[in-house]
């Protein structure tokens, strides 16, 4: 039996602290390391005894549905609706909050016929007390959700439930109206289509979905408009004497303070894409760069890498050599701009076409919409249409695809997504694949983590790890499994990292005569009814990240008899959480099924993050496929934790801004 990832972290550890007194001497030095040793065993037991407690009050809760069951629903609706005044006047114990959770977990199953766990109340518990839960795909997160956001919102008034797409807030906001209305809260939506007369009287409700883009962009332009007073107090005086009138008619904040929040895929929201700026800009006349960006890029396209520039892929960086300063100084006296007669300047621009042009890739970072370039999340492989690259960047790319260069654009205001979570009074989360970060999450966020057990133990099979030398091996290697597997008349889930790689598959299934569906970001419309066909006996599903985060593909009865889904990912990710989440698709509830991962030497997280790791593997590779070996799958993993530690430090920096504009800068 595997031990929990505690049991692991500490074994790990003894085993450095023993290496580390058998190579030094210095007593003083080995009470320094006892003292980090107790403080990591009294954490991991501080989570156990937190776990246990939280199972203790969630079984106790479960006790009372006998009664609560037998309560008519005019006996149910009055015991909801005086329970959640001794919430709103803040009285509530622990014996209150059972009793709430059980009367809501009874709504909620007259209301939708979906009766929770004792699991599903161990974290709604946790999240009521403001944790953040890791409980594995399947296991009934949106239920658990929904038991624990009346209770926040009775005591916080307002909670803001964050999805990842809009298409989610709306759907969980519809399909969870019913309990919490019954539960005397309001619910609302906000989607990217909304005007702001529309968005006003949705977050003056309970209870508010949406994504982090959304409500940070809302809560930024309030910013913006209260900047016009000398601080918030001035400007709640001056729409106390505008009147309420003011407040409807959208004079006011839009986002009535940030009390509370509740994170869905909490990994993707606060770690993967906590880092990323926010900002609210505006263009500041037309684009007067055009041309220079044009220029710049027939310049970058006349270099040869190498003799007059090198490149880091992984950090997007481009150097111009001697000879190629020397070749752009050539250049730049043939143009007529003045621009260019500014040295650094204009070096800085061909650099900057150089890495538009070499390390972001069309069909990976982003892809062509309607004349327009358009940013792929590599996280969720979604379109990001309204973001641009910063600095020229995003007028560099587009001038390499010979689309119409936009103006660039003033800041007015920017906000990490990390310090905007972080001024939250409450914040509790949920998703699938935590407890791998959770250092980094209660450090940064101060939020602890529980990893809640399965309701049903996991059977899913994980077959060996294929690693092939070549990429085009790999790929023909991949069609072959598919055709097997089919044959088998079992759904199938491929999971490729971008829309070029699934496009790719798709032609070489096509030559193959393998019938399928294709699940990317250009055609992100037909998701829902692509998910919900996904499990059915025979069918082939080839997407990007889309359909990692938030899906439930339900196999039918045929499909677990045949062995349910097996879910395939083509290329190993640069985080081993978003392995995860792909996999989690399968085996859900104690279904069967299976999941493999194929890997060529080729692939980007080899190539960029860990090369010698590559090139020692090709060493050792005796065929074109080499043999999954424990020595092979330990290279590979360390190849993923250089890109995972590398993304820790990269976070780590914003975190320090961040932490430096709050020390300084406390007004802005």
């Amino acid at each position: 039996m595997i031990g929990s990832p505690d049991s692991q972290a500490l074994s790990r550890y003894h085993a450095l602290y023993e290496s580390y007194l058998a190579r030094n001497a210095k007593p003083e030095m080995h009470k320094g390391l006892d003292r980090i040793a107790s403080r990591a065993i009294m954490r991991a037991k501080e989570r156990k005894a937190n776990l246990r407690w939280l199972t203790a009050q969630a079984k106790l809760a479960d006790a009372l549905a006998p009664e609560i069951k037998n309560h008519s629903e005019a006996a149910l609706d009055d015991a909801v609706l005086r329970i959640r005044e001794v919430f709103v006047r803040g009285r509530q114990d622990d014996q209150t909050v059972r009793r709430a959770t059980a009367l809501v977990r009874e709504v909620a199953r007259r209301e939708t016929g979906e009766e929770a766990y004792v699991v599903q109340l161990v974290g709604a518990l946790a999240l009521y007390h403001g944790r953040v839960i890791e409980m594995l795909t399947g296991e009934g997160k949106t239920l658990t959700g929904s038991i624990a956001a009346p209770l926040i919102a009775w005591q916080r008034r307002h909670l803001h439930v964050f999805t990842v797409t809009d298409y989610l807030a709306a759907r969980d906001a519809h399909s969870r109206a019913c309990i919490y209305n019954r539960c005397g809260v309001s619910v609302g939506a906000i989607q990217q289509e909304q005007p702001p007369a529309e968005r006003f009287p949705i977050y003056a409700r309970n209870i508010v979905y949406g994504t982090p883009k959304q409500i940070t962009a809302d809560f930024l332009r309030d910013q913006i408009r209260i900047g016009k007073a000398s601080s918030a107090w001035a400007w709640r005086q001056q729409l106390a004497m505008m009147g309420q009138d003011a407040v409807q008619s959208g004079a006011g904040p839009m986002v009535p303070g940030l009390r509370a929040a509740l994170v869905d895929e909490a990994d993707a929201v606060l770690i993967d894409e906590g880092v990323v700026p926010l900002i609210i800009a505006r263009s500041r006349r037309e684009d007067e760069m055009a041309d220079i960006y044009m220029q710049a890029g027939v310049i970058a396209d006349k270099l040869d890498e190498g003799p007059d520039f090198s490149l880091d892929r992984l950090k997007r960086q481009a150097d111009l050599k001697r000879r190629g300063k020397h070749r752009c100084e050539q250049m730049f006296e043939q143009l007529s701009d003045p621009i260019w007669s500014a040295t650094r300047r204009a070096e800085e621009l061909v650099r900057q076409a150089l890495v538009a042009r070499y390390c972001y890739i069309k069909g990976q970072h982003y892809e062509i919409v309607d004349g327009q370039v358009v940013i792929v999340d590599e996280y969720t492989g979604r379109f990001l249409p309204d973001r641009n690259w910063e600095h020229g960047l995003h007028q560099s790319v587009e001038a390499k695809e010979g689309v119409e260069i936009n103006a660039d654009r003033e800041t007015l205001a920017r906000l990490s997504f990390q310090r905007f979570f972080r001024s939250y009074a409450f914040l509790s989360g949920m998703t699938g694949t935590i407890a791998d970060s959770k250092g980094e999450l209660e450090s940064v966020y101060s939020r602890p983590v529980t990893v809640v057990p399965t309701n049903r133990p996991v059977i899913r099979e994980q077959w060996p790890t294929r690693v092939f030398r070549k990429e085009e091996s790999k790929w023909d290697a991949v069609v072959e499994s598919i055709s097997a597997i089919h044959a088998e008349g079992r759904p199938m889930l491929i999971g490729t990292r971008s829309i070029a790689a699934s496009e790719l598959l798709s032609s070489r299934l096509e030559a193959r005569g393998l019938t399928h569906r294709v699940l990317n970001a250009n055609f992100d419309d037909e998701e829902a009814q692509l998910i919900a066909e996904a499990g059915r006996a025979g069918v082939i599903t080839v997407a990007t990240n889309m359909a990692g985060r938030g899906t439930d593909i339900k196999p039918d009865q045929e499909s677990l008899d045949a062995g349910g889904l097996h879910v395939m990912l083509t290329e190993m990710h640069t985080a081993q959480r978003i392995d995860r989440q792909f996999i989690g698709r399968s085996g859900r509830q104690g279904d069967p099924g299976s999941a493999q991962i194929f890997v060529s030497l080729e692939d980007e997280l080899i190539t960029h993050h860990a090369p010698e790791i590559g090139a020692i593997l090709k060493r050792i590779a005796a065929s074109e496929e080499l043999r999954s070996t424990r020595a092979v799958r330990a290279l590979l993993r360390e190849a993923q934790h250089r890109a995972e530690r590398r993304a820790r430090r990269n976070r780590a920096g914003v975190l320090r801004q961040d932490d430096w504009i709050d020390k300084n800068l406390p007004g802005g």
